[in-house]
């Protein structure tokens, strides 16, 4: 029964398989992503031939009278470059044909394929429309790419499907070490109010990093932020042990009932910008680096209270300087002050990457120059599946954190006290004279 099926669903059961395994989520969505790559290349080759042949697989030619001549005959591997590394393909093989076939969407070097990858974000950003996606590929290939609906449908709602899925998926299998969380705000139409979209990606107990979740609101109020967070846990997503964002209060109120026992970091990049916005322009160099200072742990102070109590009083020395020249940047700097040094108690070596959550911003600004090439987005469906897009292929280069003997210790000490605490005995209600402690009831 196996050798009956297609090249393209065998690719969707191997998809089915890594996200039914056991293994960690973090890798299942990076295989799946690239999985999902072959699966709409071949997907696309496939409804070529079946086009090219005028029926299905298995349908009797006497029986489909607009049939042309000609079968299937199997398959055989090409491999073709894209952007995102070489990727292997069964390509069709046909005989008994009165032409040659050749598939219009790659050539006969089946090397050309940003076409696809244009093809993929333009369907995304225009709706999935047939017609919009046809017209994008013959901007990038000329006449010589005319493509069949059918074969623009196909492989339009094959990746739709991919982003169903992955929107549903499961998460009872990630646990995460480190939650990152943050929105970026784009327009629908022109003149109307940007709207954000709501972004989740993480760092595992096993230092891979995650793509966790996306969504659209209306705002980032508390329900937004609630419901996104909300919908997470629901779908299995258990307490990180540190939570990083942005100050926005409806995103910090939310990080609180969502994750009661998790710790919470303030960007730094974030409250950067807050301090650097109430500071004249011509002394924003000297404050910015001021600032920066402040968070300079030297090598021999320990991950802890100790570098956490060193970088306060760094700031409170910053505060007595700067008050009397900048007193709203430094009233800023006070703000929510404890937030921005919990950092300091997890792993040295990966200060440097969860003292802010700037990281997904750049993937951000990618979609938002893509989204200025276009000058709109129809809808809230478009713009979630442009930047899904682009953020899952994104995440197939995402580093993970380096991870010491010495810093494993650490966060299992950090998971212990926060989401594993002993259960509290009863103690004896008497007093031991010879002992240094005192048992109470």
């Amino acid at each position: 029964m196996t050798e009956r099926l297609t090249p393209s669903e065998r690719l969707r059961a191997e998809a089915d398989e890594v996200f039914a395994g056991s293994g960690d989520l973090s890798g299942a969505i990076e295989q799946v992503a690239r999985l999902g790559a072959r699966l709409l290349l071949q997907s696309a080759l496939e409804a070529e031939v079946t086009e090219f042949l005028g029926r299905e697989r298995y349908a009797k030619a006497s029986r489909t009278p607009e049939a042309n001549e000609g079968m299937r005959n199997g398959y055989s591997p090409v491999t073709l470059k894209t952007t995102a590394g070489p990727v292997t393909l069964q390509r069709p093989k046909l005989r008994a044909t009165n032409e040659k076939f050749a598939s219009r969407l790659f050539g006969d070097g089946l090397t050309r394929t940003n076409a696809l990858e244009s093809l993929v974000i333009a369907g995304f950003v225009r709706g999935l429309s047939v017609r919009d996606v046809e017209a994008t590929l013959s901007e990038a290939l000329g006449p010589e790419a005319a493509l069949s609906k059918s074969t623009v449908s196909r492989v339009c709602q094959a990746v739709k499907d991919d982003y169903g899925a992955w929107a549903g998926r499961s998460l009872a299998a990630l646990e995460l070490d480190y939650l990152f969380l943050d929105g970026s705000h784009f327009k629908y139409h022109q003149g109307a109010k940007a709207e954000p979209l709501l972004a989740a990606w993480g760092i595992t107990t096993e230092a891979k990093p995650a793509f966790v979740g996306l969504d659209a609101a209306a705002n980032e109020g508390n329900d937004a932020w609630d419901g996104f967070l909300e919908d997470l846990k629901a779908r299995g997503l258990c307490s990180p042990l540190l939570v990083i964002s942005d100050g926005a209060t409806g995103l910090v109120g939310a990080i609180e009932r969502a994750f009661p026992k998790a710790l919470r970091q303030r960007c730094l990049v974030h409250r950067a910008r807050n301090i650097l916005a109430k500071t004249p322009a011509h002394a924003q160099a000297e404050v910015k680096k001021a600032y920066w200072s402040l968070f300079e742990v030297p090598e021999d102070v320990a991950p802890g209270q100790e570098a956490v109590d060193l970088v306060q009083r760094r700031i409170d020395a910053f505060v007595a300087k700067y008050k009397r020249l900048f007193p709203a940047a430094a009233a800023c700097l006070l703000d929510d002050r404890a937030a921005l040094t919990t950092y300091l108690r997890f792993p040295r070596e990966h200060w440097q990457r969860v003292r802010h959550s700037n990281f997904i911003e750049r993937t951000f600004g990618e979609t938002r120059r893509r989204v200025k090439v276009i000058g709109r987005l129809p809808g809230e469906a478009s713009c979630t599946g442009l930047v899904w897009a682009v953020l899952d292929r994104a995440s197939r280069a995402w580093r993970g954190f380096n991870l010491t003997a010495a810093g494993l210790r650490l966060l299992q000490d950090i998971r212990r006290q926060l989401l594993l605490p002993p259960t509290e005995l009863k103690r004896a209600n008497k007093t031991f004279e010879n002992d240094t402690v005192t048992a109470v009831a």
